[in-house]
């Protein structure tokens, strides 16, 4: 059977709660979502309250002020917002891409060096305290004086889970980044072994129908297609309008291409656009482009479960300002619903300033 990209669209869609949000918590939301990418300490706030009903920011931030959810690198090296089960689950699956950025990337300045030693030595500095990443590098620089610090603490943040802690990504607080051990924060220590075959199911319930290629980029990983092929007698098997095949759980949601997708608004970094080999099912390779900013990705709205512009958010001490740039015209329709979902997103984030939308009505 075939999937049209628009199927593919709304079925991504259903299982990111995003055609329809969802009565949960904050810690069931980021588990089903396999972890939120949170290098912009604030955006799971605003991934979240597109994806559950109700949503306060205070939720999250207690979460994170409780240890019940961790900021750690896991896929692609990339600082994810988990669960600490996921932070034990995901770490040993992230390993090898953690690895392989100190192989690469790193290279050079870590020739000859013992990454043992220097991750059991960070680990002991953060034993002590949490401390900033200049702190960090500081104190490993002073037992490896001829090399370079920013290599160094690398070899500890790849090697050594660690934990951003609060009050950095603490909505309304904030603060420096500084680690901690995440075994030492959260009281436990990564697994072992990583399952492959669980984790890619919950990969498929978050993000598929989906291809190896897909699976391959979500995780930052190669040589994944021998876990699909295990998986292949438990997993329904479609095809794209291309030919590549798609791997899928029976009975998760596949809605109708042309089933309602209402405007959402993501943050920037929302994994639902950093976890296909070919994300056209929600993203035009042209709009791609206008989205990915060197090592960045911006915010962006969808309308008809497509993204159709990016958004930014400006606030003083008494205002806050929607900037909306959408990538193409739109209809009447489109920019009500649009000016509609935006107001609900100024309340949410900026309940007692005046608020202002701007971009989305065509100057006159």
């Amino acid at each position: 059977m075939t999937l049209g990209r628009r199927t593919l669209g709304r079925a991504l869609l259903a299982r990111q709660w995003l055609l329809e949000r969802a009565d949960a918590t904050v810690e069931e939301a980021v588990a089903r979502l396999v972890g939120m990418q949170a290098q912009a300490p604030y955006a799971p706030y605003f991934g979240l309250w597109s994806r559950i009903r109700a949503f306060r920011t205070a939720d999250l931030a207690d979460a994170l002020t409780e240890r019940r959810l961790v900021r750690v690198a896991q896929m692609r090296s990339t600082v994810h917002l988990v669960t600490v089960a996921d932070y034990r689950a995901l770490r040993p699956w992230s390993q090898d891409a953690l690895d392989r950025e100190l192989d690469t990337a790193f290279k050079a300045p870590l020739a000859g060096v013992d990454r043992a030693a220097v991750a059991e030595s960070g680990r002991a500095l953060l034993r002590a305290r949490p401390l900033t990443p200049k702190e960090l590098r500081a104190a490993l620089h002073e037992q490896w004086p001829d090399r370079e610090p920013h290599a160094l603490a690398t070899v500890v943040r790849n090697l050594v889970p660690l934990v951003q802690v609060p009050p950095r990504a603490v909505w309304g607080i904030g603060g420096a980044t500084r680690y901690a051990a995440a075994a030492d924060w959260t009281g436990t220590e990564p697994a072992s072994a990583a399952d492959a075959e669980q984790i890619v199911l919950r990969y498929l319930a978050a993000f598929g129908p989906a291809s190896a290629a897909d699976v391959q980029t979500w995780a930052g990983r190669t040589r994944l297609r021998p876990v699909l092929e295990s998986l292949r007698p438990r997993l329904a098997v479609f095809r794209d309008e291309g030919g590549t095949e798609l791997f899928d759980l029976p009975d998760a949601p596949r809605p109708a291409a042309d089933a309602p997708a209402p405007v959402r608004f993501l943050p920037e970094y929302d994994n639902l656009l950093a976890s296909h080999a070919d994300r056209t099912r929600v993203i035009s390779a042209e709009d791609r482009k206008r989205v990915m900013t060197g090592n960045g990705m911006r915010a962006t709205f969808l309308v008809d479960g497509q993204v159709a512009g990016a958004w930014k958010l400006r606030q003083d001490k008494t205002s806050a300002t929607l900037e909306i740039e959408p990538f193409r015209p739109l209809t009447a329709a489109e920019r009500a619903e649009g000016e509609t979902e935006g107001s609900l997103l100024l309340k949410f984030a900026a309940p007692g300033a005046d608020h202002d939308i701007r971009g989305i009505t065509p100057r006159t």
